[in-house]
C-alpha cells in the first residue's frame, strides 16, 4: 500500500496543477475538462514514475513520454514545469502565442521537452509503440509512457498499434487511458461504444490494470507494480475518471470540453478544489 505521506505530497502537487490550469483557463481557452480528468495520473507519471533528466531532455537513457490525448497539452506543460523543465510563469506568458512553446497541442519543434508533436487524435499511440520497439532493439532499460484518451480509442490506428505492441512483445510500453466517458460530441458510448473497454485490450493481448484514476494511492500502487521492461506484453492502465473532476459545474459536462472560465466561476472552482483537499488532509 502506498505511503500516505507520498500520497499526500502527490495529491497536493495535483491540486497545485489544477489551480494553475484554472488560472490559465481564466486567461484563455484550454481543454479544461480533459485536463482535470487526467491530472492525477499525469501528476504521478511526471512526479513519481518517469526517469528523466530535466537538464538534458534528449538524454538517451530517459523514459519517453507521448501525449496521444493531444488536447491535454496544458496539464502536460504544468506537470513538466513542476519538475523543473521550465518556469510556470512562462506557460502563462507564452501560451497560444506565435513565439510560445505552449499551446493547445504539444509541439516538439517549439519545445525540447516534447518528444512527439500531437494534436490529431489516434496518432500518438502508434508513434509510442514504434519508439518502444526501437528501444527494445537497443536493449534499453527505458520505458515509453503514453497517455491516451478514450475518445480516440474509436479510431483504427489505435487498435493497429495495440496489435503491433502485442506482436512485438513491447513490455517497455505503458499506456495510461483517461476513461472519462465523454468526447467533444458527448458520451463515448453514444457515438462510438467502447465497452467492454478493458476486455477489448485484454483480447488484444495486453496486460490490463483497472483503477480509479483519481485515487492517488491506487495510481502509485499500480506504478510500483508495473512489470519490468523485459515483460512479454505491453501494459495499459485504465483509469476511470470524471471529466472536469473536482469542479461541480464542470463535472460530466460536455460544455466544458474546452472553454474560458469567467471571474466568479474561476474563484468558485478554485475554492471547491482547495476545500476538497483540505477536508482530507487539513490546511497544511
Amino acid at each position: 500500500m502506498a505511503d500516505q505521506q507520498l500520497v499526500k505530497k502527490l495529491e497536493k502537487a495535483s491540486l497545485d496543477t489544477k489551480l494553475r490550469l484554472l488560472d490559465l483557463c481564466h486567461q484563455t481557452v484550454i481543454h479544461i475538462g480533459g485536463d482535470l480528468s487526467v491530472c492525477d495520473m499525469m501528476t504521478a507519471i511526471w512526479q513519481y514514475a518517469i526517469h528523466y533528466d530535466v537538464k538534458n531532455p534528449r538524454w538517451e537513457g530517459r523514459d519517453r513520454f507521448v501525449l496521444s490525448k493531444g488536447h491535454a497539452a496544458a496539464v502536460t506543460s504544468f506537470s513538466q514545469a513542476a519538475i523543473g523543465c521550465y518556469q510556470v510563469e512562462d506557460i502563462y506568458k507564452e501560451y497560444a502565442t506565435d513565439f510560445g512553446r505552449f499551446g493547445m497541442h504539444s509541439c516538439n519543434l517549439a519545445n525540447p521537452y516534447v518528444d512527439v508533436s500531437t494534436g490529431s487524435l489516434g496518432h500518438g499511440l502508434p508513434v509510442a509503440a514504434g519508439m518502444a520497439a526501437a528501444l527494445k532493439r537497443k536493449k534499453s532499460a527505458s520505458r515509453v509512457y503514453c497517455v491516451v484518451g478514450d475518445g480516440e480509442c474509436g479510431e483504427g490506428s489505435m487498435w493497429e498499434a495495440a496489435l503491433f505492441a502485442h506482436h512485438y512483445k513491447l513490455g517497455n510500453l505503458v499506456v495510461f487511458a483517461d476513461r472519462n466517458g465523454l468526447s467533444f460530441d458527448g458520451p463515448t458510448e453514444q457515438y462510438m461504444a467502447l465497452e467492454p473497454f478493458a476486455d477489448k485490450w485484454r483480447s488484444f493481448g495486453w496486460n490490463v490494470l483497472e483503477i480509479d484514476g483519481h485515487d492517488m494511492g491506487q495510481i502509485i500502487d499500480t506504478i510500483d507494480a508495473l512489470p519490468g521492461v523485459d515483460f512479454d506484453r505491453p501494459t495499459i492502465v485504465v483509469g476511470r475518471t470524471v471529466k472536469g473532476h473536482g469542479v461541480s459545474f464542470m463535472e460530466n459536462n460536455v460544455s466544458w470540453h474546452a472553454g474560458c472560465v469567467k471571474e466568479d466561476d474561476w474563484k468558485r472552482a478554485k475554492a471547491e478544489l482547495t476545500e476538497a483537499y483540505e477536508r482530507k488532509w487539513g490546511a497544511n
